[in-house]
């Protein structure tokens, strides 16, 4: 039975590192969120939500990615900030949304914001600066800055859920240095966006992002700079998702965000290992896709201790990419177990049990089309929970 779901706030779907969205062609082959099992957005629509895929760049930092999905949903023209763009060494405007994505958004018409991957990094940072604004963009700009950056609108956003995301950074950074993998990974972006990135099918089949950068077009336009000198403005710059998945940039990030009161958080971590009888092996026993078993293998080698004493994490645990325990809740924000809510609130994340499988199982690759909707099911049910949450007047204390 296909029973409707009750939610009063729309879904934004925002994609993760190298991710598409709902208007790029190649989404119509295979969605980015349902992928193998079909898409989870027309399944959602079909039962009576209202659902957004956004599209931001797959390789940009978590600030740049915030800054454009803010001009998206709004509208208007992208403003990476005057202070940020001189200091990252890019141009400071991107290309305009003449229209909106959501029409009136406000207090009022709150949203649900649902990231994979380093889509939870971003919709972090965009909730952050929806509340707590940039002081330093605005003391560059004075009257003429993006009210992006002014704050004071952390109750336009209802939730955040973040699934399978780097909230503390991963591991899978040190691995491809352990390999001697940085370089070869690094320009072999650059190559493949700044051929692609200068057709006309970016923006059509794939969209990169990355005019801001001038390694490819504005969509529609023909704004590129030299390669050369695209390439060398965004190698010396720490302005990208590599750096933000590092341990340094992932500590900088965590370092900056402050928790919004306002909005209820939510985590959902994978977990795609299994540990043998002797306890000394541990095997990706839980992944669907040869990729992600390998990766999860190397990431298990050698991989550092990252839950504390006490916490009920296996330190090798891993979805391929993101390390279970770094998909929890980020360090420096105070969270509360699932299995031990008494009511749901805000301003503390909810982390869910683990889920047994890989970074793509949460978006539906390789998995059933029974599993995947089973699992959008259960987070719609939740966010419809957080809608009719009632703070009671028992004390709820999370943890710190």
């Amino acid at each position: 039975m296909n029973s409707k779901i009750q939610l009063k706030y729309p879904l934004v779907f925002v994609h993760g590192m190298y991710g598409w969205g709902e208007n790029e062609g190649i989404n119509k082959y295979i969605p980015y969120w349902g992928a193998t099992s079909g898409s989870i957005a027309e399944y959602l629509r079909g039962k009576g939500c209202t659902c957004y895929e956004a599209s931001v760049g797959p390789a940009s930092s978590a600030w740049d990615r915030a800054c454009e999905l803010y001009a998206q949903l709004t509208g208007t023209w992208v403003d990476y900030g005057k202070a940020h763009s001189a200091q990252r060494g890019h141009k400071q405007f991107g290309r305009k949304y003449d229209k909106p994505m959501i029409e009136n958004w406000s207090a009022e018409n709150k949203i649900h914001l649902i990231g994979h991957s380093f889509g939870g990094t971003t919709i972090r940072m965009l909730a952050h600066l929806l509340t707590h604004g940039a002081p330093e963009e605005v003391e560059a700009s004075g009257n003429n800055v993006s009210p992006l950056f002014k704050g004071g609108k952390g109750d336009w956003v209802h939730s955040i859920t973040a699934i399978c995301s780097p909230l503390n950074g991963t591991s899978a950074h040190d691995t491809v240095e352990r390999y001697n993998l940085k370089s070869f990974l690094r320009y072999s972006t650059y190559l493949y966006t700044g051929i692609l990135g200068r057709t006309p099918l970016n923006g059509r089949l794939v969209d990169f992002h990355l005019e801001q950068f001038g390694l490819t077009n504005t969509p529609g336009e023909k704004d590129s700079e030299s390669f050369r000198d695209a390439v060398k403005r965004i190698d010396v710059s720490d302005d990208h998702v590599e750096y933000d998945m590092s341990p340094e940039g992932s500590k900088l990030i965590n370092d900056r965000i402050k928790i919004s009161p306002q909005i209820f958080y939510f985590s959902y971590p994978y977990n795609s290992v299994r540990e043998t009888k002797s306890g000394k092996t541990h095997l990706p026993s839980y992944t669907k896709f040869i990729f992600l078993s390998m990766t999860s293998a190397l990431m298990t080698k050698d991989m550092k201790r990252h839950a504390d004493e006490g916490e009920n994490f296996e330190k090798f645990y891993n979805d391929g990419l993101v390390d279970t325990f770094s998909a929890t809740h980020p360090h420096t924000e105070p969270y509360v177990l699932w299995e031990d809510v008494t009511d749901i609130r805000p301003g503390h994340w909810h982390v869910m049990p683990i889920t047994q499988g890989d970074h793509g199982t949460a978006i539906g690759l390789f998995e059933s089309r029974e599993v995947t909707t089973k699992f959008y099911d259960y987070i719609t049910s939740v966010l419809s929970r957080a809608e009719a949450s009632v703070i009671s007047e028992k004390p709820h204390i999370p943890h710190n």
